[in-house]
């Protein structure tokens, strides 16, 4: 993957200001009336180029505009009995995904839940106003999807899930479909993209595919495994000289029964398991089962997510038209 382009249209204002000289802008002026040309044609001629002048700086300022993107928030509910903040609601992001987003120089927003009943501070505010002014959304990673999000019920009590946050982040992804704008889902988030869609999830690897190999240990992070790239696919596009890849593995869940309109994009080189999906009928909606976002601190061997980034970052530029 080439390296980042300090010259890519996503770059900050004040960069662009420094690589473009200061100068007033060209206006066009009024041209000698050409021969035979009446008054009135006269005037629609020098009126259509000005027109045409603020539509170019319209389309400057889009393009040059730098990308919002907004990241889901995790939730950390009040624990029982609690003093302080553990008493209290919390709503937060993983430091990580914020700067692997922003090292391609865009805004990063985390999006908060909405409570348009609070009564406390009621507001008018709605998800969809965040998917309205925001370029694209990343469903972060964090608790298990509740089985109850795809009608089935918890086979043991430490796996029945955040279902506040699933409501939160199905509306959340909703929103920004609906609105035409790309979503990456980072492990949680690629199996909330599958239960959205009516699929269904392994509650747990271990126990529901006994065949399969460990894909969560005690090393977190720094657990790899290899996955490798369906036919076709497009992660297949993004890395054409490779088949397979080496990606960190931190999931006890998994994709069991595909949502329509997905495709498997990756699966796990050794058991099978999906890694990755894409709804089909969207630009970018994709699902990622590891944390692209660990990559650049762990093995040298790991995958360079940043050709997805990219893709998302472009497809996020392309809404804006």
């Amino acid at each position: 993957m080439p390296e980042k382009n300090n010259s890519d249209d996503s770059a900050v204002p004040d960069r662009l200001s420094e690589a473009t000289p200061a100068s007033a802008p060209s206006v066009p002026q009024p041209q000698p009336a050409r021969k035979n040309e009446s008054p009135w044609t006269q005037t629609q001629r020098i009126i259509g180029a000005r027109l045409r002048a603020a539509s170019d700086r319209i389309l400057r300022r889009i393009t040059q505009r730098t990308l919002k993107i907004g990241v889901s928030a995790r939730i950390f509910h009040p624990e029982a009995g609690a003093k302080g903040l553990r008493s209290k609601t919390l709503q937060y992001l993983e430091e990580s995904i914020a700067q692997w987003v922003m090292s391609r120089d865009v805004l990063v927003f985390m999006i908060p839940t909405v409570n348009t009943n609070g009564i406390l501070h009621p507001s008018n505010i709605r998800l969809r106003d965040y998917a309205k002014h925001l370029d694209g959304l990343v469903l972060q990673g964090g608790a298990d999807v509740s089985p109850q999000t795809y009608s089935e019920v918890a086979t043991r009590p430490e796996w029945t899930g955040d279902r506040a946050r699933d409501m939160y982040e199905l509306e959340l992804l909703h929103e920004f479909i609906e609105a035409g704008k790309p979503v990456l889902g980072v492990c949680r988030g690629c199996q909330l993209i599958n239960v959205a869609f009516g699929g269904t999830l392994y509650q747990d690897i271990a126990s529901d595919v006994p065949t399969a190999i460990e894909h969560v240990n005690d090393l977190y992070d720094s657990h790899y495994h290899v996955i490798q790239f369906t036919q076709g696919s497009a992660l297949r596009n993004l890395f054409p000289s490779r088949q397979e890849a080496l990606v960190n593995s931190i999931h006890h869940q998994a994709v069991k029964d595909l949502g329509r309109d997905l495709v498997v994009e990756a699966v796990s080189g050794k058991d099978n398991i999906v890694e990755a999906v894409r709804y089909k009928k969207a630009r970018f909606v994709m699902g990622l089962q590891w944390h692209p976002e660990f990559h650049r601190g762990g093995s040298a061997q790991l995958l360079d997510c940043t050709p997805i980034l990219d893709d998302f970052l472009a497809a996020a530029r392309e809404t804006r038209f």
